[in-house]
């Protein structure tokens, strides 16, 4: 009796992690899927961003509410939309308007163009689905409202918060930020950054966010100030050709090539670089 017993049991745990492996196998291939859709200009860079395995580390699945920071024309919310399919929930969240202004060359067009930015990207971002992709919204960081608190599994710092460090001395933008990721995350839910990593031999002025870069120190203590729990790193985004004199911007690199558009000889050079040293950290709300 005891052993059948026993049999039964040891048969459930496997048809249980069969189930686990079967899941985790369908989450892959639709991951690897969305990514093979992707046109070849995208493609061209997963060389340097990595998205498969950085996706796979910040544990983000199909069916998912994923908040994405700054998602900018796209690039990664073409891919998040498909993966995360239509049973998930794709949410752009962009810097407050009263930072652009702040940066010194964006026109009055532009930002008179930034009041309406939640409804244009949603707009946009819903064209970038079809019948199985995720449905998309949007919010400003520091006016997210409040029927999004606690709905998220997942935010996404991909290249984000240098220019939320940079201008927080201004009005607390980096701290309105991380206070709105906390706010939408369920408990348990996860934080991923992607950040331009300042070496920790530079000087806290140069990794100040300004120059693109800031140190590991500096995001996981303001992340851990904000409540969340350091859960590691991987160092999949890691360049260590990128090595940044105390005159450098993070723009230097590809895909921008700030300052040697028209001199070939420069541009190749930083084509050899390639893109920037990239920190891949993992955060946890915890439960």
């Amino acid at each position: 009796m005891r052993t059948h017993i026993a049999l039964l049991a040891v048969a459930g745990i496997v048809t249980f992690q069969s189930a686990a492996q079967a899941e985790t196998a369908a989450s892959s291939n639709r991951l690897t899927a969305a990514l093979a859709a992707q046109p070849d200009a995208a493609k061209a860079r997963f060389a340097y961003r990595h998205p498969q395995e950085t996706l796979a580390f910040f544990e983000v699945e199909p069916g998912m509410t994923v908040v994405e920071a700054l998602p900018g024309s796209g690039w990664y919310s073409k891919i998040l939309i498909p993966y995360i399919g239509n049973e998930g929930h794709l949410i752009g969240a962009d810097y407050a308007i009263e930072m652009f202004p702040l940066f010194g060359f964006f026109d009055e067009e532009f930002v008179e163009n930034k009041k309406t930015w939640v409804t244009d990207w949603t707009a946009e971002a819903s064209a970038w689905r079809n019948d199985n992709g995720a449905p998309v919204s949007a919010f400003v960081f520091g006016s997210m409202p409040d029927d999004l608190t606690g709905t998220a599994d997942r935010v996404l710092f991909i290249r984000a918060l240098h220019n939320l460090a940079h201008f927080e001395e201004h009005s607390g933008f980096l701290t309105a930020a991380l206070e709105n990721a906390w706010q939408v995350l369920k408990p348990g839910g996860i934080v991923g950054v992607v950040q331009h990593q300042a070496r920790d031999d530079k000087s806290d002025e140069f990794a100040l966010g300004d120059h693109g870069y800031l140190k590991k120190s500096f995001v996981i203590d303001r992340m851990e100030a904000a409540g969340f729990e350091y859960v590691g790193e991987i160092d999949i985004n890691a360049n260590p050709n990128d090595q940044p004199a105390d005159d450098d911007v993070v723009w230097r690199l590809p895909p921008a090539f700030q300052g040697s558009r028209k001199n070939p000889e420069a541009m190749t050079a930083m084509k050899a670089i390639g893109e920037s040293n990239r920190m891949t950290l993992k955060f946890r709300k915890p439960e």
